[in-house]
């Protein structure tokens, strides 16, 4: 009998973004992501769901690291907390960089056509990093 292997993919819409954003994992400050709902869905993506295994791979494609999910929730774009903001571990760790930058990311990499909105649902995943490799010469 065979085995099943992970979904394989990385951080952010751009490889930059994504060595940025596994490097953090890999330093232990992320341990958190979110998405917004409506791409999901216009991807007919899968939620992630706790117990999940994810290979988490550099810019590159490049496998680093093995997660798992440990808690989903789905709530409004303006009703995100702090505490998940900090756990995402991107700027200073703080509600306001967490809605400006998203704000962004949410507008210009947006799969849907909805827009942007404050009461856009956004998908909140936690993970735990089960195994990860070195990160030399990420992001060159």
């Amino acid at each position: 009998m065979g085995s099943l292997r992970p979904p394989a993919w990385a951080f952010g819409a751009t490889p930059e973004q994504a060595d940025e954003l596994l490097a953090l994992v890999l330093s232990g400050i992320k341990t958190a992501t979110s998405g917004a709902l409506w791409d999901y869905e216009a991807e007919g993506e899968e939620l992630p769901t706790p117990g999940a295994l994810d290979i988490v791979t550099d810019g590159r494609g490049v496998p680093h690291a093995l997660i798992v999910t440990t808690q989903v929730d789905i709530v409004p774009f303006d009703e995100v907390g702090a505490e998940h903001a900090f756990l995402e571990g991107e700027g200073d760790r703080s509600l306001g960089t967490w809605r400006e930058v998203h704000e962004r990311f949410f507008t210009e990499h947006a799969v849907h056509g909805r827009g942007f909105s404050r009461d856009m649902p956004v998908v909140l995943q936690r993970f735990a990093v089960l195994y990860s490799e070195p990160s030399a010469g990420l992001g060159n």
